[in-house]
């Protein structure tokens, strides 16, 4: 990949003096999903897949940006000066988005640059291509600039800038878990406060199998500032009668035994997905930990089973594929990844089941959807890196 990038550099930009290249990863969410703006745990990893990055600073305030994958948009030009978002910027509003996250911290960007990107994440797919270019941004600067900025604080600046300069009211899951990622772990996350340790994911003789429905989505015009605002409501009425900061501090008792306080069924199901799922994952853990595979697949299995009745979030795309996926033999436990709406799936799929879970879940999927699923074998990779 290093060497593609840096050729196609050289013909788009003339030369490649002074150039450096890095890596950010794309990343899946084993399980809690949803949780991340409530106050609960999320459970993702980085995947070895993601996004590079050849980048040389320049001498005026120029900035440059291209896209290999999104070649037709040609050279974007704007400047680092007055950085704002804007709808004719396109997918260059994120990196931009990041530089101007970092002036809001006092930390000065004192000239312009020459930026090539290409991801190997599926656009559109759920797998976080919009974090990882925010978290690449972050270590672009941080590399050329000197500035004194933890991985932890990429994540943090990187969804400052998703949710104030782009408009999307996002959690901090997808940011951290690629700032944070460490090879062969998932990352055992509490939102509420950031507290967080390392969990081997060890899956003897089993592969995580990543299927992208291929229908796009967006997550600043999907219904997913509607859920957030459905589960503020919520906890909001919740907290009439009980102390709580958020609906991930219930346990599923509780949530029971105060449910009458929210005044609508829908937002008593949204409230529903939210407490359970947080619960899903305390023990989704803890069963990975016990080495009891089976007892997490089920989890995973009992998450998207919530996510399409309560939260309502899957639609036929990523139901097919996971109804599916459940019917072939060596399926550990398959549920919607990401936001919904479109996206992603993430299976366990033993080895020897691969080959079988791709051509039934794919052909199924055609069948009913009428275009083709793609499928990904993927392994858990390291967080962000200068290559």
């Amino acid at each position: 990949m290093k060497e593609i990038i840096l050729k196609k550099f050289e013909e788009v930009f003339g030369d490649t003096e002074g150039v450096k290249v890095f890596f950010a990863p794309g990343r899946v969410n084993l399980i809690g999903e949803h949780t991340d703006y409530n106050a609960g745990h999320v459970f993702p990893c980085a995947l070895t897949i993601g996004t590079y990055a050849v980048a040389r600073k320049r001498e005026d305030k120029k900035l440059r940006f291209y896209s290999m994958n999104f070649e037709q948009l040609g050279v974007m030009e704007s400047s680092i000066e007055g950085l704002k978002p804007e709808k004719e910027a396109d997918w260059t509003n994120y990196p931009k988005g990041v530089m101007w996250a970092f002036g809001e911290r006092g930390f000065e960007i004192p000239c312009g640059m020459d930026i090539l990107l290409n991801g190997n994440i599926p656009n559109g797919s759920g797998l976080s291509s919009s974090a990882s270019v925010e978290v690449l941004t972050g270590a672009i600067l941080r590399d050329f600039f000197g500035f004194e900025v933890s991985n932890q604080d990429l994540a943090l600046i990187g969804q400052f800038s998703e949710n104030k300069f782009n408009g999307v009211n996002c959690g901090i899951m997808d940011q951290f878990a690629i700032a944070m990622g460490k090879k062969d772990h998932a990352i055992f996350l509490d939102t509420a406060d950031l507290s967080y340790t390392y969990a081997p994911v060890k899956l003897e003789g089993a592969k995580i199998v990543i299927a992208c429905s291929n229908k796009k989505r967006g997550l600043g015009d999907s219904k997913y500032n509607e859920r957030r605002s459905e589960c503020e409501t919520a906890l909001a009425e919740l907290q009439t009668v009980i102390d709580i900061e958020g609906l991930g501090n219930l346990t599923e008792e509780q949530f029971e035994t105060y449910k009458s306080a929210i005044k609508d069924e829908v937002r008593v199901k949204r409230a529903k997905h939210a407490v359970y799922e947080n619960q899903r994952t305390l023990k989704a853990v803890a069963a990975l930990e016990a080495n009891d595979i089976a007892q997490f697949g089920q989890l995973m299995n009992a998450s998207h089973v919530s996510l399409r009745d309560d939260y309502e979030v899957t639609g036929i795309e990523l139901d097919t594929l996971v109804e599916e996926a459940w019917k072939v033999d060596g399926v550990i436990g398959s549920r919607m990844t990401g936001a919904g709406f479109g996206g992603c799936t993430v299976s366990i799929v033993k080895d020897e089941a691969i080959e079988t879970f791709k051509k039934q879940v794919g052909e199924a999927y055609l069948a009913k959807i009428g275009y083709a699923a793609d499928f990904y074998v993927v392994e858990v990779g390291d967080g962000p890196m200068v290559l």
